[in-house]
């Protein structure tokens, strides 16, 4: 059987992730300080604490690995403005998703299997940005580089990949013209990053890209009338 670490298994995407790859046929382990479902063995990690990770690989135990998706972050990409954003917190917020994703590569890697794949979830703020959002933007573009780079080193013996999702429905009340404005139709929901996920996991063609998940959003021309 297949094994997959998900970091950040708790959450909205990660929790859909899990379940997509256990309905797969993988034996999946969630990497997160909150349990999730059924579908996946609860390990408790910050994934941006090297002694906390160094503690859930030796609690996981297993002996190899198939796939690992960096998952875990902060979610609110909001900080404050820069010239009030405090140290403490621009760590907090990089610590979470670009430090977390090192952190867990280097310990997934010496275990994983020949073809084995890694997928960052980064996000669309890598290439575009809302005001204040300084320290989110830069963990994320800091991820799609670190996957370039690792592709190269890792390959061809690893594959490795990152989905940048645009809008994920979070079960708010959407407005009409919140779907409308996307050229696909819609906002995007977890299954459609669950899928991208088996995509990746499996295509053995494709490294060092990043697939952008955003129903068309950031090839859309927008400006004030």
């Amino acid at each position: 059987m297949k094994q997959a670490i998900v970091t950040g298994g708790a959450g909205l995407i990660g929790a859909s992730i899990c379940t997509a790859l256990a309905k797969a046929g993988w034996r999946v382990a969630s990497f997160d300080l909150n349990p999730t479902s059924a579908d996946a063995m609860n390990v408790r990690c910050d994934v941006g604490n090297e002694d906390s990770v160094a503690s859930a690989f030796v609690e996981l135990g297993w002996d190899g690995i198939d796939l690992l998706v960096n998952n875990a972050g902060i979610a609110d990409p909001v900080s404050g403005p820069i010239a009030a954003l405090a140290l403490e917190d621009w760590r907090r917020v990089v610590d979470s998703h670009l430090t977390g994703t090192f952190l867990m590569t280097r310990s997934a890697v010496p275990l994983m299997r020949e073809g084995g794949s890694i997928v960052n979830m980064i996000s669309t703020r890598a290439f575009m940005s809302e005001p204040d959002t300084e320290a989110y933007a830069a963990s994320k573009g800091g991820q799609a580089a670190l996957t370039h780079a690792l592709s190269v080193s890792l390959g061809p013996r690893i594959r490795v990949n990152a989905i940048a999702p645009g809008w994920i429905d979070a079960g708010d009340d959407l407005r009409p013209v919140d779907h409308a404005q996307h050229p696909a139709g819609r906002v995007g929901r977890p299954d459609d990053v669950a899928d991208a996920v088996l995509y990746l996991a499996g295509a053995g063609f494709v490294t060092g890209q990043v697939l952008t998940l955003d129903g068309g959003m950031t090839r859309r021309m927008i400006y004030a009338d």
